[in-house]
């Protein structure tokens, strides 16, 4: 129930806490946190091979001991439900207490960090948005595998000696939805997101490099977030004439990663559909720690997309093996808009009939003509060569 950090800033406040040794080898820590004649058992931490052991109870009653010098009279903690410890407390005449309800909030960002994000444009995205990526499975399990889940469970990554990343590059094709992927990690996380585009950065009058310099230096102030460079091969392409422009933005950028790598809880994404073009030091590990294909939505991806799309409780009036078919070059955006010209149709359809009056149906029909329709009359995004260009770059360029 408490966070890690939590822990750390009670033992940074001096608050009491003990560790239990065997031999060299310590196999327990307990924090607590004092106010008045109540004190709070923080966290209880006892190495797994010496769980059942007595450490619990050891440490309880050498952490008593403390508290009882600071004239401590009460003694709480507050577990979840089979919590490392439980036995411990009840071994050492701690009661449960039932009939209590926990209750928790979470407050707004402190004021100067809501101004900052404000004049970055950041946002705190809404929730669910990892959950509605439809099909793209193997792109998602790869970032739920490097990028969520080690910034989620940090503690246990690092006992794992797994350093969470501090920046990544998202490489494909338009539309594919590297964008999507970086929106919906900030989403997960619960971290504000920040999206720089190029021409922003271009607009400032004092260049981008000195634009480059003043978004990062706000960005230092924030406790967490996720920035997140669109079309990245624009400032950091690759290096050929030391006296160009684009030669000084590469260079500020590569010496400011660094300095963002220093602290934890941030990640930055860049997204770019030419990571060829790239300057290869700006991709080398020591400043990304992973290049991530977001290629092509194959045949499973599109018919999980159009099933997204198009509603549970329509697709047994579609054929979705034919729009599967059928959209072969599509990307996920191209099959979003393909659906909402459909839905369009049928809407149409649906209110009015050949003289104009309106029909009072329960339920507006969508057929598998309608989507055909609408495929045949959307673009697609991909080009033959953007897809032998993304073949290309997954040999040469991924690092996963």
């Amino acid at each position: 129930m408490v966070t890690l950090a939590e822990a750390v800033a009670a033992l940074r406040g001096g608050m009491p806490a003990v560790v239990a040794a065997v031999g060299c080898e310590i196999v327990g820590a307990a924090v607590s946190l004092t106010a008045g004649e109540r004190a709070w058992v923080l966290r209880m931490a006892i190495d797994r091979e010496w769980r059942h052991h007595g450490i619990g109870s050891g440490l309880l009653a050498a952490l008593e001991e403390r508290l009882a010098k600071r004239r401590v009279r009460r003694i709480g903690a507050l577990l979840p439900p089979h919590e490392i410890g439980e036995t411990a407390f009840l071994n050492s005449g701690y009661t449960s207490r039932p009939d209590i309800t926990y209750f928790e909030k979470a407050l707004p960002l402190a004021r100067a960090e809501t101004t900052i994000l404000d004049q970055i444009g950041g946002t705190i995205p809404e929730t669910g948005l990892w959950e509605r990526i439809a099909g793209m499975e193997a792109e998602k399990a790869v970032i739920e595998r490097r990028l969520v889940m080690p910034l989620e469970n940090r503690e246990l990554a690092e006992r794992y000696g797994v350093e969470p990343p501090r920046a990544v590059v998202l490489f494909g094709p338009p539309g594919t939805g590297k964008t999507t992927f970086a929106r919906a990690v900030a989403s997960r996380l619960r971290w504000p997101f920040v999206e720089v585009f190029p021409y922003q950065l271009a607009a400032d009058p004092n260049g981008v490099a000195a634009a480059l310099r003043q978004l990062f230096s706000r960005v230092d102030h924030l406790d967490q977030i996720v920035l997140f460079f669109d079309e990245a091969e624009e400032i950091a392409s690759q290096r050929r004439d030391p006296a160009s422009l684009t030669h000084r933005i590469t260079n500020e950028l590569l010496k400011l990663i660094p300095i963002f790598r220093r602290r934890d809880r941030r990640l930055l994404v860049c997204a770019t559909n030419a990571v060829r073009s790239m300057d290869p030091a700006f991709l080398r590990p020591g400043r990304f720690d992973y290049l991530i294909p977001v290629g092509p939505p194959d045949a499973d991806a599109r018919r999980a997309i159009w099933a997204r799309y198009i509603g549970a409780g329509r697709l047994a009036r579609v054929n979705l093996d034919e729009l599967v078919e059928a959209s072969a070059r599509f990307t996920p955006a191209d099959i979003e808009y393909a659906a909402r010209t459909a839905a369009q149709t049928a809407f149409e359809r649906h209110l009015t009939t050949a003289d104009g009056r309106v029909v009072a149906e329960e339920e507006p029909a969508r057929e598998t003509g309608d989507y055909l329709d609408a495929i045949a009359n959307t673009r697609s995004s991909l080009t033959d060569e953007d897809i032998r260009a993304f073949n290309h770059d997954l040999r040469a360029a991924a690092r996963m």
